[in-house]
């Protein structure tokens, strides 16, 4: 596209004001890494803002919903606390062709939920284990740069199957953790004229959106779900199409009752 590229990253931010651990590692928030590593990649093709969950409306009035073409969320200990309304605007968004990179414990965010269809359960330990995020798409563009066939991280938490998801359109990444579990870590769906990328990494107190390898990933995936140039618009609703496009033999009265809703 000719413009730059408008993203947005979506942060709860709750986290960083009351846990001194997570204060120590991101003392300016989660959010302000995650931005720089979109830009560091991306540079001057990405606009880059920020929305956290305690600004007005999250950050998402509508004049921010239409001017992004990307969103990142992560959120963990208040999906509760988003609302649904808003939440419905991002899912209509994604429906509409804006990107979607949900990260870590954003499976459980409503936006991501409502996209999926499903609960989005998982198995999960905090144990400072052992992660390897396997590449099982090689030359996907989300991997594109990556030197190894692997990304390792030294401590992170576990997320383990069954995750409660629909299969994805592309499956990315397959992680193994020094606990022996397996999980679907890198994901891709269409929905409507949009995608979404979902992404495991990016547990609070673990320096995981420091690492250069998940970093590159992040803004691949940003780049990657953006909406192409020249999209056909998404149609909301189902409307009525009383005239046909070819002429019908059969005649038919129809009974206007029956479609009340």
């Amino acid at each position: 596209m000719s413009r730059p590229l408008r993203v947005t990253v979506w942060h709860e931010h709750r986290h960083e004001k009351k846990h001194p651990k997570v204060q120590e590692v991101y003392p300016d928030g989660m959010h302000t890494v995650m931005k720089s590593a979109i830009e560091e990649h991306l540079g001057a093709d990405v606009e880059v803002r920020t929305a956290l969950l305690d600004d007005a409306d999250h950050g998402l009035s509508d004049d921010v919903l239409d001017e992004t073409d990307v969103m990142t969320w992560w959120g963990h200990a208040a999906h509760g606390d988003v609302k649904d309304e808003i939440a419905q605007k991002v899912a209509e968004r994604v429906r509409r062709g804006m990107g979607l990179v949900v990260l870590h414990s954003g499976h459980y965010s409503k936006p991501f939920k409502l996209l999926m269809g499903t609960n989005c359960h998982l198995k999960w330990r905090e144990a400072a284990e052992i992660e390897r995020l396997w590449n099982v798409s090689p030359g996907h563009p989300i991997t594109a740069g990556l030197e190894k066939d692997y990304i390792e991280l030294a401590e992170t938490e576990m997320y383990g199957e069954h995750f409660d998801i629909p299969d994805p359109d592309e499956l990315v990444f397959v992680s193994w953790f020094e606990g022996g579990e397996v999980f679907r870590s890198g994901c891709v769906w269409k929905r409507g004229a949009g995608k979404v990328f979902y992404f495991r990494p990016g547990h609070e107190t673990f320096p995981i959106y420091y690492n250069p390898e998940v970093r590159r990933v992040l803004a691949n995936g940003v780049g990657y779900v953006a909406p192409p140039a020249g999209v056909v618009p998404y149609r909301a609703g189902s409307p009525n199409i009383k005239e046909p496009l070819s002429p019908i033999a059969a005649t038919h009265e129809v009974d206007a009752s029956l479609h009340k809703h």
